[in-house]
């Protein structure tokens, strides 16, 4: 990520979670990674004044307590939030999580790769859109 703001991921899975931050870390992103085991507290976090918006939101839609669909029109109810940047990881290939997921502003949608490999092929593929778009 260009700019030095933490990234903000959600995402229940300690494996998977594990494998985001290595991924991340293998391409040489130095963002500190604020990691929420669920959407509520990261919600909670976002709407303490205090804290330093993140970056980009990493999302995985299917969670405990709070979906990431409930989390993302949440998002959009405060105006404060309603522009971080959101990815969602999702393992859904259903197009209405899809379609919901883009309805509640999100800038990607990708689906959760099976192996370490692809997972560095996934963050190498948001990197490189976050460095496009912070230069314009």
């Amino acid at each position: 990520m260009k700019n030095s703001n933490p990234i903000l991921l959600i995402e229940d899975n300690e494996t998977e979670a594990s494998a985001i931050k290595k991924a991340l870390k293998a391409i040489g992103v130095k963002n500190k990674v604020l990691h929420f085991r669920n959407a509520v507290n990261a919600m909670d976090h976002l709407l303490i004044g205090d804290n330093e918006n993140p970056s980009v939101i990493l999302l995985d839609l299917h969670k405990p307590i709070m979906g990431g669909i409930e989390f993302l029109q949440e998002r959009i109810k405060h105006e404060d939030l309603r522009a971080l940047p959101v990815v969602v990881l999702s393992a859904s290939k259903a197009e209405r999580d899809k379609m919901e997921s883009y309805r509640l502003n999100i800038c990607a949608y990708m689906m959760k790769p099976i192996d370490q490999t692809q997972f560095v092929n996934v963050i190498k593929a948001i990197d490189l859109y976050w460095r496009i778009n912070q230069a314009f």
